[in-house]
């Protein structure tokens, strides 16, 4: 009677710590057979990568091109993009207010004038590489990209885009605004 591996012995398997099964691996993470295995090892498949890879290259290419759109049309002159619907109704900044220019200034290499028209923006710039850049590599290896952050850390992030959009709509905050 076939074992559950497809061949005529059943297989021990093999537990690690606390119990947890054992994953072993070879050569490039794949995972080893187990003793006594006397099936065809899998083929590598490099489709299996470039599938795995087109996601986090996909998005990128995205990215690519709306930056190089608005690193091309300038948003500092009127009448290329539409206004902010918040800023047009009630006259307060939203935190996205000026995004748009910090991301020209960014691609010409003025990361001071970034800054100054969008910080929070900026800094998301810089976090979007560092999670694609992590993104890929899991990507590259087979594992998944799981980000799982608790309840507080997304309070706090709400937190901190509450507390810059008011302070960039005082009068003591007007540096902050674009």
């Amino acid at each position: 009677m076939p074992g559950p591996h497809g061949h005529g012995s059943v297989l021990k398997r093999r537990t690690g710590w606390l119990g947890a099964p054992e994953r072993r691996t070879g050569w490039l993470g794949a995972p080893e057979r187990p003793e006594g295995w006397t099936g065809t090892p899998e083929p590598v498949r490099p489709a299996g990568r470039v599938r795995r890879l087109a996601t986090p290259i996909g998005i990128l290419a995205a990215v690519t091109g709306a930056f190089a759109y608005v690193g091309t049309v300038d948003p500092n002159e009127s009448g290329h993009y539409p206004v902010c619907p918040l800023l047009k109704l009630t006259g307060v900044l939203c935190p996205g207010c000026g995004g748009l220019r910090s991301a020209h200034a960014f691609i010409h290499g003025d990361l001071g004038a970034a800054l100054e028209a969008n910080a929070i923006a900026t800094a998301g710039y810089f976090l979007f590489a560092a999670v694609w850049v992590l993104w890929l590599v899991r990507a590259w290896r087979g594992q998944p990209l799981r980000i799982g952050l608790a309840p507080v850390w997304w309070w706090g992030v709400g937190a901190v885009l509450l507390i810059f959009t008011v302070v960039r709509n005082l009068p003591f905050g007007s540096a902050l605004a674009p």
